[in-house]
């Protein structure tokens, strides 16, 4: 090779590593420098995020004072960033308003003077222009040797979150009859057949699942995964699909078929039909609630409950539940809810007991309920007619009252009937008396109004040392004790159920009977009942229903949201044992009473007349005194058992509560 191409080759190597050289300059300069604006960037981000943070902490207000503004220059200067009045180059701007959480589950800032639940802060500070930014906008034709910097920060206080939840005692299923019971109720609520086994119902009541995890999976089964929790309580859904949804949580892989709570919600989805509800109506999840605070834990069972209660109000049906109790020959039980439960409810206790706002009503409210329900009980009592004293008793009123209804009939039963005409084929009326008139039956009308509780205070000192106050009504039960004609006079529309109408249970029946008489031959007509009144038994009884009792949770018995609640229990009152209480008299629980006749109304009890002496009195002590030892303890048990059942619980209701004070330290939200 001629040594001029040698050299020609190292001068072509020198330009190459020349200009690479210069490229690699070229790009370490741009690296110092776009690294000198993302410390810029960070050092301004610091200053925004220290200066709503201490905004926040220190409680800084916008309307009416400018606290929120000063605490954060203080901080800004603090950090080595003054603001300086005219200038440009370092400015701070300071907005207050509320957070929200979007349909994504973000949350976003909106600006409101008059609230500082959250304080937004942005910071800018102008800066030498970078190199890269420099090219660019000078071969734009916009260049500007200064650039403008902007850091944003949304400090808000962790607010507290509480949590209530609502339930009956303990359901307990130990017998295949209870089983049998559950069955029929809930099935006659739903509208379908349902055959669950005391193990399924068991594995109901005794398996627990997140609310959390329960909204995801209800929002992924609907599609409404861009949604938030609020949109999906208000959506309208097939009670099959929320039940088809906690399964889907509880067998995630879908391998637990055999598994008796499986198969039990299984059978409940296939009852359910096409039934559908709000599920916002049985929870309530305030607005803007961090999704940390969902994590409420609930029964399967309770959740479940609410589901078929929910159900029954839209559907409106009828629930007919076959009760055998031995000694009696039929019991049934009909059903209907009327409103359904409000299970549980979560929500920030500042907004809800704040200045201005009603705790139980207002919007803001942390409100639970259980359901109102009416429930119609038809007891067949053979055991009466057996009641030998009674009948006796009874029958001893046959002299006094031919004369007094004879009077009041204004028939000639006492002589002024003429003995020869009677007997002379003329048509002669007189009273018929008929004791315990079949059927011998009992029909205990029962309206149990829900019992509710909501929260009226609550403090956080610190997050073990706290409390949440509430104030609770235990459930009105109103009792009807007599005969009901048909099922419409008690039931009706869900949406406008009629006044309950029941009735006295007829002891004595005064009818009347005509004959003609040729000698010792009668023909007698058909006996006319009711005609003159009669004795009929009854009770309208109004039990319970405490108003406003105020409890305090206290830590350590306050959980966090995560955790199972504390319930507290209020204790009431059986309602049937209101029917022979002493304390209250016979006036306030079984009462006897003498009816007058009622021409035009021969089925109908008509006006109470006066007493009939020692005689009625006496009959009167008989009956009371055989319901107290039959009827009483059978019912007593009847109503709580079958109420029991529907989350109604007339010896006491369970409200469990929960508390989580965070931190009590401002934190960064955006």
């Amino acid at each position: 090779m001629s040594p001029r191409l040698r050299s020609g080759q190292r001068g072509a190597i020198g330009l190459v590593f020349a200009g690479t050289l210069a490229l690699a300059l070229v790009f370490l300069l741009l690296v110092v420098d776009s690294g000198r604006l993302y410390l810029e960037k960070r050092k301004l981000q610091a200053v925004a995020d220290t200066a709503a943070l201490e905004a926040a902490n220190r409680g800084g207000q916008c309307s009416g004072s400018t606290t929120a503004v000063d605490y954060a220059k203080q901080n800004a200067t603090r950090n080595g960033f003054t603001v300086v009045a005219n200038d440009s180059s370092r400015a701070l701007a300071v907005t207050c308003g509320t957070l929200l959480t979007n349909a994504a589950n973000v949350r976003v800032f909106t600006a409101d003077a008059t609230k500082n639940e959250a304080i937004r802060v942005v910071a800018t500070r102008t800066v030498t222009t970078g190199i890269a930014n420099g090219v660019w906008r000078l071969f734009s034709g916009t260049y500007n040797a200064n650039t403008t910097l902007t850091a944003t920060a949304v400090a808000a206080l962790a607010t507290p979150v509480a949590a209530l939840t609502i339930r009956s005692t303990a359901v307990v299923v130990d017998t295949a009859n209870k089983a049998s019971t559950l069955n029929a109720l809930f099935g006659g609520l739903l509208g379908g057949g349902l055959n669950l086994s005391v193990a399924g119902w068991n594995g109901l009541v005794n398996t627990n699942i997140s609310l959390l995890s329960y909204l995801d999976r209800l929002k992924l089964d609907l599609g409404l995964t861009a949604v938030g929790y609020t949109e999906v309580l208000g959506n309208t859904v097939g009670v099959g699909q929320l039940i088809q949804s906690a399964i889907n949580v509880l067998d995630p892989t879908n391998t637990l078929a055999a598994d008796v709570t499986i198969v039990g919600l299984n059978a409940l989805k296939t009852a359910a039909g096409a039934t559908q509800v709000v599920l916002g109506d049985i929870l309530q999840i305030a607005s803007g609630t961090d999704v940390a605070s969902l994590a409420v834990n609930m029964r399967v069972f309770d959740l479940i409950e609410g589901f078929v209660q929910l159900a029954n109000k839209k559907n409106g049906l009828l629930a007919s539940v076959p009760i055998n109790v031995p000694g009696v020959a039929q019991i049934t039980a009909t059903v209907q809810v009327l409103q359904p439960p409000q299970l549980s409810a979560v929500g920030n206790p500042a907004k809800a007991v704040a200045a201005g706002h009603n705790p139980e009503t207002g919007p803001n409210r942390i409100y639970v309920r259980t359901s109102q329900l009416r429930v119609l009980l038809s007891v067949n009592l053979p055991v009466m007619n057996t009641v030998l004293d009674l009948v006796n008793g009874v029958t001893g009123l046959a002299g006094p009252l031919a004369n007094t209804v004879g009077a009041l009939l204004q028939l000639n039963v006492v002589g002024a009937i003429n003995a020869l005409t009677c007997s002379l084929g003329a048509l002669c009326t007189s009273p018929n008396l008929q004791i315990l008139p079949p059927p011998v039956r009992v029909d205990i009308a029962v309206e149990a109004a829900s019992a509710s509780s909501w929260v009226t205070a609550y403090s956080c000192a610190s997050p073990t040392n706290k409390s949440l106050t509430t104030s609770t009504n235990t459930s009105l039960v109103n009792l009807k004790l007599g005969q009901v004609d048909g099922l419409s006079s008690i039931f009706g529309s869900s949406q406008t159920p009629p006044q309950m109408v029941v009735k006295p249970l007829k002891v004595v029946d005064i009818g009347t009977e005509s004959c003609r008489r040729f000698l010792i031959f009668n023909d007698c007509n058909a006996r006319v009942p009711s005609v003159g009144g009669g004795i009929g038994l009854s009770a309208n009884i109004d039990v319970g229903g405490s108003k406003n009792l105020a409890h305090t949770y206290l830590s350590p018995n306050l959980p966090e949201i995560s955790q199972p609640p504390f319930y507290y229990a209020y204790t009431t009152s059986n309602i049937v044992s209101g029917l022979t209480d002493p304390a209250k008299g016979t006036a306030a629980g079984l009462v006897l009473n003498m009816y007058g006749p009622q021409p035009g109304n021969e089925n109908l009890l008509g006006n109470i007349i006066g007493g009939l002496g020692t005689v009625f009195n006496s009959v009167t002590s008989l009956l009371i005194n055989t319901i107290k030892t039959t009827l009483t303890p059978l019912l007593d048990s009847l109503i709580n058992t079958l109420l029991l059942a529907l989350g109604v619980d007339l010896n006491k209701v369970d409200v469990g509560a929960n508390l989580s004070c965070q931190s009590g330290r401002a934190y960064l939200v955006i």
